[in-house]
């Protein structure tokens, strides 16, 4: 039966976890994903799940034993936040190369130091290049879908995959959630046929062999390979998840964006606070429109492009920093699949929101009167911009 709970971010993960039932789950705590596994852990304990909970001594060892059930044939998965992630980056590379579908829910946190445990995206942009998918929630309703759906997303393209939600703002903030009945998951994500499995003696195989200069180039391809087959595989269960259980996700969602000027570009939680601003802005005559990035890994970059073809002027809004790269990680991105794309659109990048800093309607309504300037003015006078940053 389905139905509808108060729940939070992590709560919603949680209970998508629980209807997934994994073999095995290995785990750590970190602030703000700790509530994840804990919250799992007790449905181990009351036998709700049929899942084998192994709780380990670091992060770099939940993904280690991670990737240990997944070559040896279990639905595995893990869940971690900030340096937990970080600890975890040798790891993360293993497991993407050797292809095991492995699905863990990350909350977004920012990377010490100073230590902060509030929200921000450097944990996962810090990883966006370890052949992991990377899909980024808006809200809670989001990230339960998003999970459920990670599933078949991993298994159908032999990659793992991260499902993230920005720390406190959403894995502890309580929203409504429509949940599924425990049979309509099960049935949608099917029984899990791994492909090579470890522990199959009659087909016996090698996992973790040394690889030179014979034969590396050629498995690092393959890897590129898949992970370029991915996004037709996320649309085609995107479209599967519509027909059974009502809500459409893509790789992007557009809002307001099919007479839009002017437009910026978001990943997480602060796509929320950009639809307010939107909305007030359009009552007044705007025409101001929002594209919300939720698959980032792999980059959708002709599809971005289009998307944006027609607009005057685009503001990116990138929740970390890249230091001392030329511009933020998500500007970085979208500015080259524009150039590349012949997309002439003036393009401005925002820092906003480092280490949890609150951004509001007003700030985001102030960098819409920017892009105003920009087509007046056909001049991008600061290509980097610091949102709420105390001078």
């Amino acid at each position: 039966m389905r139905k509808k709970l108060a729940i939070t971010g992590n709560e919603a993960m949680a209970y998508a976890m629980k209807q997934i039932n994994p073999d095995v789950v290995a785990a750590y705590p970190i602030t703000p994903a700790t509530e994840i596994v804990q919250i799992f852990s007790q449905y181990v304990a009351d036998g709700e799940v049929d899942t084998e909970f192994v709780a380990v001594e670091s992060e770099h060892s939940a993904m280690s034993a991670t990737i240990g059930a997944s070559a040896a044939g279990s639905r595995a998965m893990t869940a971690t936040s900030s340096q937990g992630l970080a600890l975890m980056w040798e790891m993360l590379y293993i497991a993407s190369a050797l292809r095991l579908p492995i699905v863990m829910p990350e909350v977004n946190r920012s990377l010490s130091a100073p230590i902060n445990i509030h929200a921000d995206h450097s944990d996962t942009m810090g990883a966006r290049d370890s052949g992991w998918i990377q899909i980024y929630c808006e809200n809670s309703q989001e990230a339960y879908d998003s999970l459920i759906q990670a599933v078949r997303i991993a298994e159908e393209c032999l990659l793992p995959i991260m499902v993230t939600i920005d720390g406190f703002i959403i894995s502890h903030a309580m929203e409504a959630v429509e949940t599924f009945d425990n049979k309509e998951v099960q049935d949608f994500i099917g029984k899990y046929k791994p492909v090579h499995p470890l522990l199959d003696i009659e087909h016996p195989i090698t996992i973790g062999a040394i690889d030179f200069t014979d034969y590396y180039f050629e498995h690092k391809r393959s890897q590129i390979e898949a992970m370029n087959n991915v996004m037709p595989v996320i649309m085609k269960i995107s479209e599967e998840f519509k027909k059974t259980f009502g809500r459409s996700y893509g790789l992007f969602e557009e809002y307001m964006m099919k007479d839009a000027e002017t437009a910026i570009v978001v990943i997480g939680s602060t796509a929320g606070t950009a639809k307010a601003a939107v909305n007030n802005l359009r009552k007044q005559g705007k025409k101001v429109g929002l594209l919300k990035i939720r698959v980032f890994r792999p980059f959708p970059a002709k599809e971005i492009s289009e998307a944006l073809s027609k607009l005057k002027a685009v503001a990116i809004l990138d929740r970390s920093a890249g230091v001392n790269a030329y511009t933020a990680p998500l500007f970085t991105e979208i500015s080259s699949a524009l150039y590349t794309h012949g997309n002439n659109s003036k393009a401005v990048n925002y820092v906003y929101g480092l280490g949890g800093r609150d951004i509001f309607v007003e700030d985001i309504e102030n960098v819409y009167k920017d892009l105003e300037k920009i087509v007046t003015t056909g001049k991008v006078e600061n290509l980097i911009n610091y949102i709420g940053v105390r001078e």
